[in-house]
Parts: structure tokens; sequence; C-alpha cells
């Protein structure tokens, strides 16, 4: 299991490349989500944060992946009263 330091370091450049490579997604993609195995850079887009995740996952069992919505700042966000 990845440390906090590696779940640091994931974030971080996760967020480089993500931001390298958004303009270009957003042409298609916008919406979906998108998985970066991090010392790669290779990503994998989905519908979903589960579909992008499992392709991610076929290539590289037992990484831990950056998590993006195309055209979002956020993957994911929580809304209540």
């Amino acid at each position: 299991m990845a440390s906090e330091v590696d779940i640091r370091k994931i974030g971080e450049r996760g967020r480089e490349l993500f931001k390298k490579i958004s303009e270009e997604l957003e042409r298609d993609y916008r919406g979906k989500f998108v998985a970066i195995e991090v010392d790669s850079g290779d990503y994998f887009v989905g519908d979903t944060s589960v579909e992008a995740n499992k392709k991610a996952r076929e290539k590289y069992p037992g990484k831990v992946f950056y998590l993006g919505r195309i055209g979002y700042r956020a993957a994911v966000s929580f809304k209540g009263r």
C-alpha cells in the first residue's frame, strides 16, 4: 500500500500532468474521468471514475493513480444542505 508521502507525490505529480494534458483532453472528453499513472505519464479515460481506474489497473495492477475529471476543477464534489 502507498504511504502518505507517496500519496502526496502522486497528487503533486498528477496535478502537473493533468494540467499539461487537460486542454487537449477537453476537446473530446469533457465531463469524462481520467486516471493518470504518474511515473509513466500514461492516462486512461472513462465515462466514470471506476471505468478510468479499471482501464489503468489493467495495465498497471497494484499502482495508485491520480484521478481527475476533464473540464472540472475537482473529480467529485459533495453538496449538502
